[in-house]
C-alpha cells in the first residue's frame, strides 16, 4: 500500500466515523481496540491491518458498496505478519480482544490444533499455565490476558455461530499441568463438544495418515486464515490461500473421530491420566 493510498484509507475511516455521529471511543470499543489505536489509524500514524479495517467498518455499519471498496484498498497487502514479540510489547490481553472482535463478526470458526488445547476450550488453570511461562509479563498483564481469553469462551454459547475444532491426540497428551488437572481439561473439552453448535473432532495417533500437521491455524468463515508460527502470527485473505487451509481442514476432519466416538476417546484418556496420577 502506497503512502497516498494509506492516507486515503485513513481519511475515509475518519470521515465515515464523523458522518456516523459516533465518538471515537464508541467505535473503538465496538471494534475491540483502544481509542489511541483508532486515532492513529484515522490520522495515518499507524499502518492499517486488514483485520483492523474490517472491524472498524463493521463497528460503523458501513454499507456494502463502500465497505467493499475500502476493504479492497486494505487488502492490497493481502498477507500480514506480526511477530509475537510485538504482541508482547503491546500486551497479550489486547491480542485476546482482537481475536474476540474477529470471532464476533463471523458465523463459522474452524480451528486446527496439533499441539495444544484450543484457547476457546481451555480451563482457567490451563490458560494460567500458558501465560505463566511468558517471561517479562507483569502480574497485572498476566491477569488481564487470562481474563480476556476466558471471556472469549462466552461466544461458544451463541447458537448463531458454529465452532468446529479438529484437535490431534498429541495436543491432549502434551502436559502443561499435573495429570489430574490435564484430565479435568480433557473433560472440559468433551463437555463443550456437547453444545449444539460446537464440534470437536479428535485425530488419534494410531492409524494411517494422509498428511502432516505442520502448524495450528484458524479459518474465520471463508475469508480469513490466521496461522501460528514459532516467531509470528501470519494472516491471509487471499481466496486461493484460504482455500488451501479449508481443503487441509477437511482432510484432517476425515481422519478424525467425531461426536460420541471422540467424546468416548477423550473420556478414556482422562480416566487413564487419573489412574496414573493416583
Amino acid at each position: 500500500m502506497s503512502s497516498s493510498e494509506y492516507s486515503d484509507l485513513a481519511a475515509a475511516l475518519r470521515g465515515l466515523r464523523a458522518e456516523s455521529g459516533l465518538t471515537i471511543a464508541t467505535v473503538a470499543r465496538r471494534a475491540g481496540m483502544s481509542t489511541a489505536k483508532l486515532s492513529k489509524l484515522e490520522n495515518s500514524r499507524l499502518l492499517p491491518r486488514v483485520a483492523d479495517v474490517e472491524r472498524v467498518l463493521t463497528a460503523l455499519r458501513v454499507p456494502g458498496g463502500i465497505r467493499e471498496e475500502l476493504m479492497a484498498l486494505a487488502q492490497e497487502a493481502v498477507a500480514e505478519q506480526r511477530a509475537w514479540r510485538v504482541y508482547k510489547q503491546l500486551g497479550f490481553h489486547k491480542k485476546q480482544a482482537e481475536i474476540s472482535a474477529i470471532e464476533a463478526q463471523c458465523s463459522t470458526v474452524r480451528l486446527f490444533q496439533p499441539a495444544m488445547i484450543p484457547g476457546l476450550l481451555q480451563t482457567a488453570e490451563y490458560v494460567q499455565s500458558i501465560f505463566g511461562r511468558q517471561s517479562g509479563m507483569s502480574d497485572e498483564e498476566r491477569v488481564r490476558t487470562v481474563e480476556n481469553r476466558l471471556r472469549r469462551q462466552v461466544a461458544l454459547y451463541d447458537q448463531e455461530k458454529i465452532f468446529h475444532f479438529v484437535v490431534c491426540e498429541s495436543a491432549l497428551r502434551w502436559r502443561l499441568l499435573p495429570r489430574a488437572a490435564m484430565a479435568t481439561q480433557i473433560d472440559r473439552v468433551g463437555s463443550l463438544s456437547r453444545l449444539i453448535n460446537v464440534s470437536v473432532d479428535i485425530i488419534p495417533l494410531s492409524g494411517m495418515k494422509t498428511d502432516f500437521p505442520m502448524t495450528a491455524f484458524c479459518v474465520f468463515d471463508q475469508r480469513l486464515v490466521s496461522v501460528e508460527t514459532l516467531h509470528a502470527e501470519i494472516s491471509t485473505r487471499d481466496p486461493k490461500d484460504v482455500g488451501v487451509y479449508l481443503d487441509f481442514f477437511e482432510e484432517m476432519h476425515q481422519l478424525a473421530l467425531r461426536g460420541e466416538d471422540a467424546r468416548d476417546f477423550m473420556s478414556d484418556l482422562a480416566s487413564k491420566m487419573r489412574q496414573v496420577e493416583g
